[in-house]
């Protein structure tokens, strides 16, 4: 932004990457500092039994690896499978491609469900999938929770029913990415067996770090798994672990103070507080976004997500336009889009270091830029159905009682 300059501050409501706070920026400007001096192990011990707390897990193993998310989908499926194995996975948006375009680079064999975009996962087929190979042949269920071009969320709890009601011992794998720290996730409850996330997310970092966290089921697994792996193997990792010295090869240090900072701001608000913080958020701009007569991506409310909403336009406008048009003149961010949807949705990300006058300066900003594109808005509807509902129910600042 230093080179294309604009007055006041450029508002940021794409999907990820996020808004960093204050404190985590000042945590990250530091110096470099030796990874082998005993201060790192000491800050690395004490992110890895916090890391798990996000997952809510107290048995899962957490990796954390310099790389984004794509590289940590690769961390999931290498170290617990094996070429030809056999995967079913859900095609439902640009992500859940993108991860199966991977898998079947990786060699496996993957049985894809497909489902309209803006549905969630067809869980019927997944049933009758499970029903049928009582010869075990399906390795693993693999899942992205939180679809971000589509805003539509998974139910991961009845991803376990199925494969419990059938008494299947199939990894599950889950892309966290843009769930995990906004929307509930239980990893242990749930029985996931690996989970994953990215810094630039909820976790309102710089990208850099893919956090992987694997369930004892799943590290067993990734002892006879022969999928070649060398940077993303957590032999490598569970080695430098037992020795006390945690790191295979050299990490971002300022990431890392900028992890511990992102994760005591998570605590103090309170996790649980958090992923009510983004439901209200959630719920405000889809008030706003039927205010304004136009309709969500996502299909059913079981299936919207509290993260990101995709805001379908009509047929004479192109969504692009109104992107580039919100950047241009109001100095405001949306998302584009993708694939499928491109030209017909824009995305409103609302997740992070995100309260709710940000919000709402972001729902005037869209207002201004449908008026002009030449959609009939009245100005102030969404912010009126927004604010209203966010004067009802936002609660005192908890550091501030």
């Amino acid at each position: 932004m230093d080179y294309v300059n604009g007055p006041g501050r450029n508002h940021l409501f794409v999907p990820g990457p996020v808004n960093i706070p204050d404190q985590v920026i000042r945590a990250m400007s530091r110096n470099n500092e030796d990874y082998r001096s005993p201060a790192i192990p000491a800050l690395t011990k004490t992110l890895l039994e916090d890391v798990k707390k996000i997952f809510k897990t107290t048995s899962g193993t957490p990796f954390l690896i310099p790389t984004t998310g794509t590289g940590a989908w690769e961390s999931a499926l290498t170290n617990t499978l094996s070429p030809g194995d056999r995967i079913v996975s859900f095609l439902i948006g640009q992500f859940s491609l993108l991860w199966i375009d991977q898998q079947q680079r990786l060699n496996f064999n993957v049985d894809v469900v497909e489902s309209e975009w803006g549905q969630g996962a067809n869980l019927e087929a997944l049933a009758s999938k499970l029903a049928e190979d009582k010869a075990h042949t399906i390795k693993a269920i693999c899942i992205v929770h939180n679809e971000t071009a589509t805003g539509v969320t998974n139910n991961l709890v009845t991803v376990r029913k199925i494969l419990d009601q059938y008494s299947h011992p199939a990894l599950l794998l889950v892309d966290g990415v843009s769930s995990i720290c906004a929307i509930d996730f239980r990893m242990d409850e749930w029985g996931v067996d690996v989970a994953l996330t990215g810094s630039q997310k909820a976790l309102s970092l710089p990208t850099g770090i893919g956090i992987v966290c694997a369930s004892p089921k799943a590290i067993e697994a990734s002892k006879s798994a022969k999928s070649v792996r060398v940077f993303f193997d957590w032999k490598d990792y569970l080695k430098f672990y037992n020795l006390g010295t945690y790191w295979p090869y050299t990490p971002s240090i300022q990431l890392l103070y900028g992890l511990r900072a992102a994760l005591d701001l998570l605590f103090e608000e309170g996790l649980d507080n958090v992923i009510t913080r983004h439901n209200r958020l959630a719920t405000a701009t889809r008030m706003a976004v039927e205010a304004w007569g136009l309709k969500n991506c996502t299909q059913k409310e079981e299936w919207h997500s509290d993260t990101v909403t995709a805001v379908v336009v009509p047929g004479y406008i192109d969504s692009s336009e109104i992107v580039r048009r919100a950047w241009k003149r109001y100095n405001l961010c949306l998302g584009l889009g993708l694939n499928k949807v491109a030209g017909k949705v824009f995305r409103i990300g609302h997740l992070g270091n995100l309260n709710e006058l940000q919000l709402l300066g972001c729902l005037g900003g869209v207002e201004m830029v449908l008026k002009d594109v030449g959609y009939p808005v009245k100005l102030g509807s969404g912010i009126a159905a927004a604010a209203a509902y966010l004067q009802n129910t936002t609660p005192l600042i908890p550091s501030r009682i």
